[in-house]
């Protein structure tokens, strides 16, 4: 990443006006400092990944252009495809009314956003509805059948956390 000093000033969050209608990014972190992040394929407007940012994370996605998370488990900055080389280029990043959610539209080097190898992080669909028998309600289903690359090669020992 980039070592270029992180001077982006946030908007006012003074008054609602200020929030919905403003001209400057004014994000509101949760009591942890986070900010949830949809992120979509920008050809396809498939939904790929959901993860969160933090004050910095969000401010190195706003310079190098390329989506910055904050890891919850390992509680550090994770650019996307740093190690794997699957980097996520922003080409659209949005704010909700209330500016505490952000939707970045981005494309995808070499195709893969989940660490465990597939192009989605929902590659998996959930029995539910009144016609699924009790006991098949929440089964996991695959809904992509193939992998994009294989985790043991990429990372060395199986997908991480």
């Amino acid at each position: 990443m980039s070592d270029k000093k992180q001077e982006i000033a946030w908007g006012s969050r003074d008054s609602k006006k200020d929030v919905e209608t403003g001209e400057k990014l004014a994000p509101k972190f949760d009591a942890n400092g986070l900010i949830p992040v949809v992120t979509t394929d920008y050809d396809t407007g498939e939904v790929v990944m959901q993860a969160f940012m933090n004050e910095e994370a969000l401010k190195k996605t706003l310079e190098i252009g390329e989506a910055v998370y904050w890891s919850r488990s390992r509680s550090e900055l994770w650019h996307k495809g740093a190690t794997s080389g699957f980097t996520q280029k922003v080409i659209e990043m949005r704010v909700d009314c209330d500016q505490d959610c952000i939707w970045i539209r981005v494309r995808t080097k070499g195709g893969a956003n989940c660490h465990v190898g597939y192009r989605s992080c929902f590659y998996r669909s959930v029995s539910l509805g009144p016609e699924v028998p009790a006991e098949q309600l929440g089964a996991l289903q695959l809904s992509e059948n193939d992998k994009v690359f294989d985790p043991n090669e990429v990372y060395g020992s199986g997908p991480v956390k």
